[in-house]
């Protein structure tokens, strides 16, 4: 007797993502917590506007950037790779089911751990006679 082993199908609130694919995005705010839920009935028209630009993108083979980091993630948008501006530069994201209810700034970090070099000559007391070679 062996045993089936299979993955562990994701799961959003005891739906699968198939089921909440087939929501709207106003049907799907029901499952979020009470700011995720406000947010997404606000934002319901930029949202959709989002989705659809998103893609025609994607049927264009281009990329999907945005700098509109306050939008939700919904399950329409799960498996698509958009690149979310940062501030500086676009960071590429490919959207997953763990992500939804969360927006899309919060994985394009703003700010980047820093990198100390090595002091300079004349920065501590040994450094100061050594050769400027």
């Amino acid at each position: 007797m062996e045993a089936e082993v299979r993955k562990k199908e994701f799961m959003f609130r005891g739906k699968t993502l198939e089921e909440l694919n087939a929501l709207e995005v106003r049907e799907f705010a029901k499952y979020l917590k009470a700011r995720g839920r406000r947010a997404v009935l606000r934002q319901f028209n930029e949202i959709e506007k989002f989705i659809m630009r998103a893609n025609k993108k994607l049927s264009k083979n281009k990329p999907i950037k945005t700098h509109s980091r306050e939008i939700v993630v919904v399950p329409k948008m799960v498996g698509m790779k958009i690149q979310i501006h940062n501030g500086k530069g676009f960071e590429p994201v490919e959207i997953t089911g763990n992500m939804l209810g969360h927006r899309l700034g919060e994985f394009a970090l703003t700010r980047t751990k820093v990198k100390h070099g090595s002091a300079g000559v004349g920065a501590t007391k040994g450094s100061k006679f050594k050769s400027k070679k």
